[in-house]
């Protein structure tokens, strides 16, 4: 495994801190900027946002994010923290919604551009999503990977900047709060889901029974009971509220045609 030296080890946890109280900080300014031209930004989203930035941070660095370097099962919280849960409470923060609220129009228009991009179509299309995010999991753990990335300090970076990123866009794909040019079906997502779901479970229950090189077998089998239970958990949040959402948009429909009924 790779180990820090102690001076570098400090250096990094001081600057990473910065960086991450200066999401949060540039999160808080965006949504001063916003409630001068708009109604007031929810409160609960500052908080989701932060808690958010949090858990990223709390998986880059401090103990665990440290610890992880020896222990399978301080890595596997790491997982949940920065490729699961701290994206699912940055998609709920609608931070792309705030940014719009934010620009002047002609910023806006080029941001919006962006969104109805064919590359932002397919790397957020529900399939292509799933292969990135599940996918760059399977080949972490399943081939020598993830011992090589605790002896480069470059490819640890890129992967985990690959897990928060794939983690994003997934969820991002699932449910949204910002505008989604090129939203599916709530059917099309579901059985997506599922697929991810269950190929999560089973990627879990492979590193139960077949610990990535290196590992002890005891460190990999409770590494994969986080990853199972973790998972599964956080998964259930996101089957929750895609069904939510269908559920609002169905009764908002509803209530539109009765309303265009009434009008005749």
């Amino acid at each position: 495994m790779h180990h820090h030296h102690e001076p570098v080890h400090w250096f990094g946890t001081i600057f990473g801190s910065i960086v991450f109280l200066l999401l949060i900080a540039i999160y808080i300014v965006g949504v001063m900027i916003s409630n001068k031209k708009y109604s007031q930004w929810p409160l609960y989203r500052i908080v989701l946002w932060s808690l958010g930035i949090i858990c990223i941070a709390i998986s880059l660095v401090g103990p665990i994010a440290e610890k992880a370097h020896n222990s399978f099962q301080s890595h596997m919280m790491t997982h949940l923290l920065l490729g699961m849960l701290g994206p699912l409470l940055l998609v709920f923060s609608a931070p792309i919604t705030l940014l719009l609220r934010c620009l002047k129009v002609q910023h806006a228009r080029i941001v919006s551009r962006i969104l109805k991009s064919k590359y932002v179509e397919i790397v957020s299309h529900p399939i292509i999503a799933t292969v990135l995010n599940m996918g760059g999991l399977w080949v972490l753990y399943v081939t020598p990977l993830y011992n090589a990335m605790h002896s480069s300090i470059l490819l640890y970076s890129l992967i985990h900047f690959h897990v928060f990123l794939a983690g994003y866009v997934f969820t991002a794909s699932m449910i949204s709060f910002d505008p989604s040019p090129h939203r599916y079906s709530f059917i099309y997502r579901s059985i997506v889901l599922v697929l991810a779901m269950a190929s999560h479970s089973i990627l879990s229950k492979w590193i139960y029974a077949n610990p990535p090189q290196g590992i002890d077998k005891f460190d990999a089998e409770m590494g994969g009971i986080i990853m199972y239970y973790g998972g599964d958990f956080i998964d259930l949040i996101i089957v929750i509220v895609l069904c939510a959402q269908y559920f609002r948009r169905t009764q908002m429909g509803i209530r539109k045609k009765e309303l265009s009924e009434k009008s005749f």
